[in-house]
């Protein structure tokens, strides 16, 4: 899984799959169709608060206890699609990679070693139970990587700039900031096959060929008429305006792949060059925090 942390998640990016109805089984089925009818679905904004709210006890609760029942909902075409939110299992998870994140005298004042033991010893035995257990929600603090744009295209794109009064839309769950890309899974698989050819007939082994064979294989999980969404979630609030009406990763990453596959080893390396200058400046906003 990306980077999913209590610590570090107020600038958080988001990758998610929403699955049809029909790819659950009952009675999940079920509690679907009944949540998706809410009168108010809770936002990504929500989800944030919440995680958030169990940092503020008295010794921390890095896990949830319980289960959340709740998921991101779509509808299109007529069909309802939900993205379970899978908190715990997302919470085990990051705590699983904490320790490669954080120095040891941060990570065991944010969460104690006492508490680390004993998560890691509930998820084990929870994973006994549940062996083929994955998440619907990859995130990425203070950047997306390279290789989720692989997945969309530029005419995929949507942007939203800020409201008026941002903090009362946020809270309403609408008219917030927002810039994301929405594709069926079949074209996210698609695009993910043919750059990793292009990538493999033309570099070496490396973190990019890496890293989109793990988001491969993640997708090979879900239902074929899933929807991917790739979402820059909090990074919206804290990223200047410009940058992002500005930012045409998934064009860049598309370029750079048609290079490679052309044989314009140059071309590839400028579009490149571009994607690495773009979010280092937004990655040093960490530091500068």
């Amino acid at each position: 899984m990306s980077k999913v942390s209590s610590v570090t998640v107020p600038y958080t990016a988001y990758l998610r799959v929403y699955e049809p109805l029909a790819a659950f089984p009952q009675p999940e089925r079920g509690h679907w169709e009944r949540y998706a009818k809410r009168e108010r679905l809770p936002s990504y904004q929500d989800e944030l608060r919440r995680s958030l709210a169990d940092l503020l006890p008295t010794p921390p609760v890095p896990v949830p206890v319980h289960e959340s029942d709740d998921a991101f909902v779509i509808a299109i075409d007529g069909v309802v699609c939900v993205c379970p939110w899978r908190t715990r299992l997302r919470g085990w998870q990051a705590l699983d990679e904490l320790p490669g994140e954080l120095p040891p005298t941060v990570l065991d004042a944010a969460i104690p070693p006492v508490l680390r033991r004993q998560s890691t010893a509930d998820y084990e035995r929870w994973l006994e139970r549940n062996p083929d257990a994955r998440p619907w929600i990859r995130t990425s603090t203070w950047q997306v990587p390279i290789n989720w744009f692989v997945l969309v295209s530029d005419e995929e794109r949507e942007y939203e700039q800020k409201s008026d009064d941002e903090d009362e839309a946020a809270g309403a769950g609408v008219g917030v900031p927002r810039l994301r890309y929405r594709t069926p899974m079949v074209q996210a698989r698609r695009r993910v096959a043919r750059g990793l050819k292009a990538l493999k007939d033309t570099i070496e082994e490396g973190p990019l060929i890496d890293g989109l064979v793990d988001v491969g294989r993640w997708l090979e999980e879900f239902h074929p008429r899933s929807y991917v969404e790739l979402d820059y979630g909090g990074l919206v609030h804290t990223l200047p305006q410009d940058f992002l009406e500005e930012d045409h990763s998934a064009a860049d990453v598309a370029e750079g792949i048609a290079a490679l596959r052309s044989g314009d080893g140059d071309g590839a390396g400028e579009a490149y060059a571009r994607l690495v200058e773009r979010w280092r400046s937004a990655r040093d906003r960490q530091f500068a925090n």
